[in-house]
């Protein structure tokens, strides 16, 4: 890495936790810099020896925090071979892999790292994450069935979580989601005799696809990162 970065970026950069726990970590005179104890606003570079408690913090690559705007067409695998796979479409030049699945039929938001640990925190059900999507289906549907689609609806021989459904036309609402089951929308709608024509992802916890066109991709802000780390329990301790 070059050039020089604030100890608590360092952090980040590296996925460890957030600013603020680094920044705790750094106050309790816990990490060092070159055997001295670090102080808030440290710079550091990459020759310098970081460490907690005496344990060397490796520098290693930093981490990347992708969001891409899907287009309907591109399949979210890493498979080379695949026609239109994700990575081929987004070019990126180092290497990374996606959080979870977006069908080749729908499109929105898709999350990219290089961080193969914080995919599990990401994607486990227990953890309760949000996602949000724009929905239309085949047809104009009443009260009922958002109240059959919030209250859970049995597909792949279980019931899904209790979600929240709103209006947003005759024949299109927005469902947020605490769980990801293969194809999940587009099973519950079938289950309750309707047929899914569109499907975007607008948001993953508190990432938004807001200001991406379809087909491009930015590095998550410094902000997202942050909120990323504490949404995922990325705490130093």
């Amino acid at each position: 890495m070059a050039g020089t970065i604030r100890i608590n970026k360092f952090f980040t950069e590296h996925g460890i936790c957030s600013r603020r726990e680094a920044d705790r970590l750094i106050e309790s005179g816990v990490i060092t810099i070159n055997g001295r104890v670090a102080k808030l606003g440290d710079q550091v570079i990459s020759t310098d020896v970081i460490a907690r408690e005496g344990q060397v913090i490796p520098w290693g690559k930093p981490t990347l925090y992708i969001k891409y705007h899907k287009p309907i067409g591109v399949t979210t695998t890493s498979e080379s071979h695949v026609a239109r796979n994700i990575i081929a479409e987004i070019g990126h030049p180092e290497r990374i892999f996606p959080i979870g699945r977006l069908d080749k039929d729908s499109s929105g938001l898709i999350l990219l790292t290089n961080d193969g640990n914080i995919v599990n925190e990401i994607l486990r059900a227990e953890f309760g994450h949000e996602r949000e999507y724009l929905v239309r289906v085949d047809r104009p549907f009443d009260h009922s069935f958002l109240d059959r689609m919030a209250r859970g609806v049995v597909i792949l021989g279980s019931v899904t979580r209790p979600c929240r459904m709103t209006r947003v036309g005759h024949d299109q609402f927005r469902i947020i989601l605490t769980e990801g089951r293969n194809r999940q929308i587009r099973r519950m709608c079938q289950a309750l005799g309707y047929r899914v024509i569109e499907l975007h992802r607008t948001r993953i916890m508190h990432i938004t696809v807001n200001g991406l066109r379809s087909g491009e991709w930015k590095a998550l802000t410094a902000q997202e990162r942050e909120q990323l780390m504490q949404a995922v329990g990325r705490s130093c301790v």
